[in-house]
């Protein structure tokens, strides 16, 4: 008995279907990874371009009435803005919120602010900073 092969002859019928699928998927995925970089890249660069004001909470004092925030601000020169800062209580409920507003030529500003509550609050956090 002899064997019949199933497999044709090289470089007779040109490329097989299944070569030029895998080479159009390669090209595909390789078009939609360079968007997606390119994507990622940008919202990157926006995120940390577009910021002129920064800052974080150094600390905080809560009363019953208030809770004091010393908060360092990172802006560039002549950038105005505000701040929000929001107050919890202990149950997690927001009992204070405010912008405080920042200017002027420093580039780093040292402040502390009274964040006024309507119950005892517990925390300070910095919700984000945005320019004018």
């Amino acid at each position: 008995m002899s064997t019949v092969s199933t497999h044709r002859p090289e470089g007779r019928y040109g490329r097989s279907s299944d070569q030029r699928t895998d080479r159009t998927l390669k090209v595909v995925g390789a078009v939609l990874g360079a968007v997606l970089l390119a994507i990622v890249g940008w919202f990157g660069w926006h995120y940390v371009a577009g910021s002129e004001i920064s800052a974080q909470v150094i600390s905080f004092k809560a009363t019953d009435k208030a809770v004091r925030v010393h908060l360092e601000v990172h802006k560039d020169a002549g950038a105005s803005g505000y701040c929000t800062v929001r107050s919890q209580s202990a149950d997690g409920a927001e009992v204070g919120r405010a912008d405080f507003r920042f200017s002027g030529p420093d580039t780093r500003i040292d402040k502390v602010v009274t964040l006024r509550t309507t119950a005892p609050g517990t925390t300070a956090e910095l919700l984000g900073c945005h320019g004018d």
